[in-house]
This record gives C-alpha cells, structure tokens and sequence, in this order.
C-alpha cells in the first residue's frame, strides 16, 4: 500500500477516535444536565473536525462516494443541535443516535477493510495479510 497516515489523517482519526470514546459518555450519562451538554457541544466539535477533514484526504485526487457521507454528516450535526436549541429532544435524540452509529460504528467499520489504509496496516501488523 502506497498510502502514508499524513498529518490529516493522524487528525482525523484522532478526531474520530475521541468522539467514539466521547459518545459513548455521552449517551451512558444521564441527558439534559449541563455537563451533558458540555460534553455534548465537544462531541459535536469532534465529529466537525473528522467530517471536514476527510475532504484533504483523497485517493488519486478526487473526491469519493465517502466525502458524500461527510456532507449528509455535517447536515445532521446542525440539524442534530437545531432541535436541541428548540427544544425537540426525542428527535435530537435520535438524530444524535444515528451520526453515531452511522458515521462512527458503520463508517469506522468500513476503515478495518485490508484494502483501506487503516485496515491494511491492522491487518498487516498481525501477519494476516
């Protein structure tokens, strides 16, 4: 694989790997306290840096079918504090449950592929590829 892990993407997946952690806290802790906010406000942050920096991140120079996630990411976000701001938590809620589950679990499981560069330097660390 031909690939480096360049500064941006040490940035974004650090990003991304914090917000998972994040997350995580966020839903295990109870809702509509103010350090749920706080921390829900780092969350969003978080996810901004890992949506935005996948547009410096291209193979062969163009944009893929990933960057398009990033767009409908980014929409949720603001869409996601929207209805926190006016009040429409159960929508917020769900809303918050999808960005983490789609654009963490389902999109970081697409990055454990041996032929993405996260995966291939995973796998091959572990001799099986």
């Amino acid at each position: 694989m031909n690939h480096e892990f360049t500064p941006t993407i040490l940035i974004h997946l650090a990003a991304a790997l914090a917000a998972l952690g994040l997350g995580a806290a966020v839903f295990l802790r109870r809702k509509g306290t103010s350090v749920h906010r706080v921390l829900g406000r780092a969350w969003v942050g978080l996810m901004l840096v890992t949506a935005i920096s996948t547009y410096w991140i291209r193979t062969s120079g163009g944009f893929s079918w990933i960057h398009g996630l990033s767009v409908i990411s980014l929409a949720a976000l603001a869409w996601a504090v929207y209805l926190a701001l006016t009040g429409n938590i159960r929508r917020h809620q769900r809303v918050m449950k999808a960005l983490y589950f789609g654009a963490l679990i389902v999109a970081g499981a697409f990055t454990l592929l041996p032929q993405r560069l996260l995966g291939h330097a995973l796998w091959s660390s572990f001799g099986l590829i």
